[in-house]
């Protein structure tokens, strides 16, 4: 769907007289219009997976700790290049997604506060000198635009040096990032990429050794969130931290009201999932025991459904 189809279906179930507003945004700033009308309304909204920004509308936010995500990204690297103790340096280079997306600000900071310090120390080297969120941005989370960007950067400053990792904020942009390293990097070791998705191409990857790890996201655990957080809304109970016991969930999910905002100063609450780190050695454990994924004879992970 595009934008402004979005933006017709939820003023089409706004004047259908609907109770609850559950909205997974295209474009977490473009929803003010429909938005205003349901809070004139007394329709409380929840914003699934990406928040929506600049409203006042938005009751909860339900979504995976994003800035987990990046920390877990970060943390991977630090101790795949075993950064504590090797003197280095190594060469990264970072990409992340789209400058609209407001969860790119959630998986930029977390990756770059486990980061920043081992290039301020040195230990970590980006060539290219694109380390700020909008040089580092991938418009659409576009596996295209992320390919191109490898290549001007691998032409421009890796022909006759090593590179060691590029941080990749999702799969589709590893996946960029990844045909780029096989059509034109001049180097012959392994580089490290991180991803996050658990995409079919990229667990491919990771079985084949080229991609190192995805952050998965059960989202069909999110889903139960948003429903028993949406039934609790429209029951009229309290709702905060005691939902999550309350509600018997087996998987971890944490309540946070300081960590996000819909506009200045508004912070919304939010329920937090926490999302898995996938490396070649866990995808039996992590993807395919849960019945998330099936495993063919070649190794290969399939989606289940």
């Amino acid at each position: 769907n595009d934008i402004a189809t979005q933006v017709s279906q939820i003023e089409n179930m706004i004047s259908g007289g609907c109770d609850l507003l559950v909205i997974g945004s295209i474009d977490g700033e473009s929803l003010g219009t429909p938005l205003a009308t349901a809070e004139e309304q007394n329709i409380p909204v929840i914003s699934y997976d990406r928040l929506i920004m600049n409203t006042t509308a938005v009751q909860y936010y339900a979504t995976f700790d994003n800035y987990l995500v990046g920390q877990k990204q970060g943390e991977y690297l630090v101790e795949a290049l075993d950064l504590e103790n090797q003197a280095g340096p190594f060469n990264i280079e970072i990409f992340t997604g789209d400058p609209g997306d407001n969860n790119v600000n959630f998986f930029f900071s977390g990756a770059m506060d486990v980061l920043q310090p081992y290039i301020d120390e040195g230990k970590l080297v980006v060539q290219s000198g694109q380390t700020t969120k909008e040089q580092c941005a991938t418009a659409d989370w576009s596996t295209e635009k992320a390919q191109s960007r490898m290549d001007a950067i691998l032409s421009s400053n890796y022909a006759d040096k090593q590179l060691d990792a590029v941080l990749c904020s999702n799969d589709s942009t590893a996946l960029g990032v990844t045909q780029a390293i096989e059509s034109d990097y001049a180097g012959d070791n392994t580089v490290l990429i991180t991803g996050q998705d658990g995409d079919e191409a990229n667990l491919a990857n990771i079985v084949d050794g080229k991609q190192s790890m995805t952050v998965y996201k059960a989202v069909a655990n999110e889903a139960v969130v948003t429903l028993d957080l949406a039934k609790a809304m429209l029951a009229g109970d309290t709702v905060d931290e005691s939902l999550i016991e309350k509600s018997g969930w087996d998987f971890e999910c944490a309540y946070d009201t300081e960590s996000y905002e819909t506009s200045d100063g508004n912070k919304c609450p939010s329920f937090l999932l926490v999302p898995t780190v996938v490396t070649k050695d866990n995808l039996q454990e992590a993807l395919v025991d849960p019945g998330y994924y099936t495993m063919d004879d070649d190794g290969y992970l399939h989606p289940a459904n």
